[in-house]
């Protein structure tokens, strides 16, 4: 077994332990009958990034890169340039609020807190504060659609929310081979799909919005060199440029961004 597949049966047994006692490596059955897809990053280059940010949530506009971070007393939203990693602009929260996933609305950045059951609204520009909404249960990851708001809590479930209220307008539970996914988290909204960072895995999810069926299952393990992952904690980030059609992945703590894209596992 090669380094490639012996890494993507890794990230699937770690994966498998949310799910149930195992989970093959060879190509599995989705819920519709259909195949999922395995999925390896290919890296097409790295940009440094901030050790001290706990990367909780990431988002990509006009060549910048907006990221919320997490630890109370230590939570923050930046607006960072990504090829140098110096930030621009930011705002801190206070020590009450533990920063989560993050959302661009149109000229707004929509901020998730993980225990508070508030979020806050800002000015993508100033990042003065627009407003604050409330919620029940814990803030994971978030995404926009185009149309509603995706929020995760770390549970197998995602909901749809209004992205002017707030208030739920779906829940949806998320399955492979019809079983639950558990600890969904950071979430990216791309071409009509929602990517989620299973959390403590090297593994992204590709989940049918409709269905809940997760219909590829992402390895992202092998980001970092040993040297580089020394002190660092889970991956966590995923962000989308949308014009040049690459994703954007971090961690918690880590010393780079890498830009990458999602091909097939066999794929050379």
């Amino acid at each position: 077994m090669d380094n490639t597949i012996s890494s993507f049966v890794a990230s699937l047994c770690l994966l498998g332990g949310l799910l149930s006692p195992t989970v093959d490596a060879a190509p599995m059955a989705s819920d519709d009958g259909g195949r999922v897809e395995r999925l390896e990053v290919r890296v097409h280059r790295s940009f440094p990034h901030d050790r001290d940010a706990y990367t909780q949530g990431l988002v990509w506009y006009q060549d910048k890169l907006y990221e919320s971070t997490g630890e109370y007393g230590d939570s923050r939203l930046r607006r960072v340039d990504p090829s140098t990693g110096i930030v621009e602009a930011q705002r801190n929260l206070s020590s009450f609020h533990f920063g989560e996933g993050l959302a661009r609305v149109g000229a707004r950045l929509v901020q998730l807190t993980w225990r508070a059951g508030v979020g806050f609204i800002y000015d993508i520009e100033s990042f003065d504060e627009l407003g604050r909404f409330s919620f029940e249960g814990e803030g994971w990851g978030l995404c926009y659609d185009g149309r509603r708001l995706v929020v995760s809590d770390g549970s197998d479930q995602l909901t749809f929310r209004d992205p002017s209220s707030f208030q739920t307008l779906r829940n949806l539970r998320v399955t492979l081979e019809s079983r639950p996914v558990y600890r969904l988290n950071e979430l990216e909204c791309v071409e009509g799909w929602i990517y989620a960072n299973v959390y403590q895995t090297d593994t992204i999810v590709r989940i049918d919005p409709e269905t809940g069926v997760v219909i590829a299952v992402i390895d992202a393990s092998g980001l970092l060199s040993d040297e580089e992952g020394v002190g660092v904690d889970v991956l966590n980030g995923i962000a989308y440029d949308e014009d040049n059609e690459v994703f954007l992945l971090t961690g918690k703590n880590w010393p780079k961004l890498f830009e990458v894209t999602f091909v097939p596992v066999a794929e050379k």
